[in-house]
């Protein structure tokens, strides 16, 4: 059953309702809003996200190539978005595992392009897939697959779902 068929609180948000949500969480969070993440589209449970370039992205200043820190930090974070819009209704889901498989190195003065998706969705795990890239998503930088553990409502700081809607009265 899908997550529209399951309705709850993401089957009424609108893509640009969830643009606007996960815009809001990547500003909550202290690292990606320094980075300037933006979050480009959203078409649940899939997410489009760029980072812009900046010189101190680079980890080896001597080739002009991005850390590979920043390319797991924004697979975590695509992967991890791509959560919230696929369960029923936002939980907060810590990263249990992420897997980066580097297929070549980012170069400095490019975006970084991050599509992530959560694949399935079991009632303890979510599963997700993500890809970076620069100039097409047809020459990957790395791809990610990331795992997510369910804490459920009851773990879920009452008021998430409304700080992350709160421009969205219909639906909070």
């Amino acid at each position: 059953m899908s997550q529209r068929e399951q309705g709850g609180v993401s089957a009424r948000v609108s893509p640009e309702g969830w643009q606007r949500a996960l815009t809001r969480f990547v500003t909550v969070i202290p690292h990606t809003r320094e980075l300037g993440l933006e979050v480009m589209a959203v078409d649940p449970p899939e997410v489009l996200m760029r980072q812009p370039w900046h010189d101190d992205l680079l980890g080896d200043v001597s080739r002009g190539l991005v850390h590979g820190g920043l390319l797991t930090m924004l697979l975590d974070t695509a992967c991890g978005s791509s959560v919230l819009c696929a369960l029923p209704t936002p939980e907060v889901c810590p990263t249990l595992d992420l897997r980066v498989d580097h297929y070549r190195p980012a170069v400095g003065g490019y975006p970084i392009w991050a599509r992530a998706r959560a694949v399935r969705v079991s009632e303890s795990i979510v599963f997700t897939e993500g890809l970076l890239w620069q100039e097409s998503e047809e020459r990957p930088v790395a791809r990610g697959i990331a795992n997510f553990v369910r804490l459920g409502p009851r773990n879920t700081p009452a008021g998430l779902v409304e700080a992350l809607f709160a421009e969205e009265p219909s639906h909070v």
